[in-house]
Order: C-alpha cells, then structure tokens, then sequence
C-alpha cells in the first residue's frame, strides 16, 4: 500500500475524529471502566459471553464480547461498527451499544475484517438493527450474500456452520485508498491469507486534543482444515506476506484484533501491557510471519 495514500487517509481522520460531535452523543452516561470488562472476560473466553463495553481511545468503544472483538467509532455524522460477532454475539454488540448512550439506528456503515462466522455471523441482524450499509472485499461480500464459507477457505473443510445471508446494500472495497464512513477516514489494508477477502483498518481518534492511529489488525493466522496445503497456493502466500508486511509498515500506535487475547487485551487494560505501543504493529505482524513461515516449513517436511 502506498505510504502517501495511508498517510493521506490518517491525515483526514484525525480532521474528523478531533472534531466536536454535533447532534450526537459522545455517551449518554459514564463509560464502564475498561478493567471491569477484564474482570468479566478471561484470556481465552467464550465467542458469545457478554462482556461490558469500554473506550478504547477517544471515540473508539469496543462493543464485542468477551472472546470476539466488535468496534464502534462514533462520529459527528453517525457512527461505524467494525466486525458484528456470531449471530447470538450480534444482540451483545447491540445492547453494548445502547449501554454506552448510543442508537444503532445511527451506525451508518459496518466493516468487516474477515468472512468467518464468529466475526461476520451475526451481520444480517446488524444490518436489520441499524439500516446501515456493509463494507468488505468483493471475496468477503459473496460469502456475506451467501452466508456459506467458501469452497477456496483455507477452512472450507472445517465444518463451519452457515449464517444468516446479508440481504441489505454491500459497498465493496478493491483497493487501499481512504474511504470516508459517517463523516470519518478509515483506510483498509488487503490483508488475505486467513481468508480470501480478509481484511485491516485504521483510523484515527483523539482524546485531549492528542491523536492516536489505531489499527484493527485481521487475524493474520495461517490455519485451515486437515487436507489444505498453503504451499500449493503461491499466490495467496505472496498476498499473505504482502499483507503482513503492509500492517508491519503501517503508521500504528494502538493495535487491536478480532479476537482479543491476539492483541493482549486483558494485559493491556490491566496495564501490565501498555495500549498505546508504536511497535505494537510491528510485534504483530512479526509472530504472523513466524507462523506462516513455521507452517510452510512443515508442509515442506510433508506435516
């Protein structure tokens, strides 16, 4: 991805993220303290347990539950949620959501990160809440439509159950230039290997009139089902490493991921690991590119 392109988006969400909300509001009440969701979650949790919803950073609020992360960005024109959770976690999402003051019927656009069940099952039922329109790869928005993993997944073969198709508009993104969601810049970053259509985000908030980049890194993980080999797919291994290397380079300062024990959530909140860590991309896409080597290592020894 090209440096003036990123920068150029982060450059514009900064603008809006550092801009006073007008007509809506930041909250309605106090925000949960982020240790209580640590109390509540464990490091390894369930896909489905509630958990409290906290700020991350400015008018970044993570609404997931406890084992998969779901972001809202709030914004002077409505808000962006990023990723929805199984379609059970989709009614925490929700009342996540209005616990912290907010109306899903103001989220204007919902991202995706990839097209797996436990991050994009629940889609169609936040779409219906929210009115608002879904945002993904054209390889993720056949799977969205469909709501079936695809046959390329690397865990086509895994058993993962179907989901409830996304019958609503889908915006579909083919290239890394800024988009502008609700009044807000978010650049995406192609980031397949995982799935086909999987994708990373940043944008920017700000607290105090200081402004952070935060990246919602994909999963990054080279796993599949017992019979898929990534050795006998070269081009998704090329895009792979060029995905892991564009999050590597990437103007970074809070990472985030859609599981979150993968971006040491509970450490974070606890302060036993610091949220705000400009290496934090960087450490990231590192331990991605030793898996993907370790697992391309062990096909080629015939594992």
């Amino acid at each position: 991805m090209s440096a003036r392109i990123l920068l150029a988006g982060l450059a514009a969400a900064a603008t809006a993220a550092c801009a006073p909300l007008v007509g809506l509001p930041n909250s309605a009440g106090p925000t949960p303290d982020p240790r209580a969701w640590a109390a509540a979650c464990t490091e390894m949790d369930d896909w489905d347990k509630p958990g409290p919803p906290f700020r991350v950073y400015g008018n970044t609020y993570y609404v997931g539950t406890c084992g998969i992360t779901a972001l809202l960005v709030t914004g002077p024109q409505g808000h962006v949620l990023i990723d929805s959770g199984t379609d059970k976690g989709a009614d925490v999402v929700l009342a996540n959501i209005r616990a912290l003051g907010f109306d899903p019927r103001d989220v204007k656009a919902v991202l995706i990160s990839h097209e797996h069940f436990d991050h994009v099952g629940g889609m169609a039922r936040i779409q219906a809440a929210t009115g608002a329109t879904v945002v993904a790869t054209p390889d993720a928005a056949k799977v969205l439509r469909t709501g079936k993993t695809a046959a390329a997944d690397p865990q086509a073969g895994s058993g993962h159950p179907p989901f409830a198709p996304v019958s609503g508009p889908i915006s579909e993104v083919r290239d890394e230039r800024p988009r502008t969601f609700a009044g807000m810049a978010f650049t995406p970053m192609m980031t397949p290997g995982h799935t086909l259509g999987a994708t990373s985000w940043s944008w920017q908030s700000c607290a105090d009139g200081v402004c952070q980049t935060i990246v919602y890194v994909d999963s990054l993980n080279p796993i599949s089902d017992e019979t898929y080999r990534f050795s006998d797919h070269p081009a998704l291994v090329s895009a792979f490493r060029a995905g892991i290397a564009s999050v590597a380079a990437a103007p970074c300062d809070v990472v985030l991921a859609p599981h979150p024990s993968a971006a040491a959530m509970r450490d974070r909140l606890l302060g036993a690991k610091p949220l705000v860590d400009p290496a934090g991309c960087r450490a990231y896409a590192a331990t991605a590119a030793a898996r993907l080597d370790a697992r391309l290592a062990k096909e080629g020894a015939g594992g």
